[in-house]
């Protein structure tokens, strides 16, 4: 499972022509998933997202969480985060999960997320989405689940 965290002021997802979802500050997130994920892998990265320690303090050190600043979550699916370019010109995307499988884990993550008390919106899994945001800092953290 692979995350982009990215710290924003303001993040949307629009599809159709149509915003579906918003937020305030929080994280803007890309989530994909790879042919070895499963749920615990899941709710592992959807624990340390909720405890990711990258909002700044009264000193300007990022020393706070999500959860201190009242923040929102804005979850996209992204397959293309497991796109492979080392030979060649186009990506291969052998590793990513896609599919029935891929739906069922990206919504266990975003259960997950919202289990640890964090509210969540989210794109429509698959679908032509445009997303804007402002990234607050700029601010973007990799995770790799394992």
């Amino acid at each position: 499972m692979r995350l982009t965290v990215q710290r924003v002021s303001e993040a949307s997802c629009t599809v159709d022509g149509k915003q579906i979802s918003e937020i305030g500050p929080g994280y803007m997130l890309l989530v994909g998933f790879s042919v070895d994920d499963n749920e615990a892998i899941a709710k592992k990265m959807a624990q340390k997202v909720a405890k990711l320690r990258v909002f700044s303090d009264e000193e300007g050190k990022m020393n706070l969480d999500i959860h201190a600043v009242n923040g929102e979550i804005l979850s996209i699916s992204q397959f293309t985060l497991y796109g492979d370019a080392r030979k060649g010109n186009r990506p291969s995307f052998v590793r990513a999960l896609g599919g029935p499988e891929a739906i069922k884990l990206y919504d266990y993550f975003n259960q997950c997320l919202r289990e640890e008390g964090l509210q969540v919106k989210t794109g429509i899994f698959g679908a032509d989405m445009k997303i804007a945001l402002v990234n607050d800092g700029p601010v973007t953290i990799w995770l790799e689940g394992e």
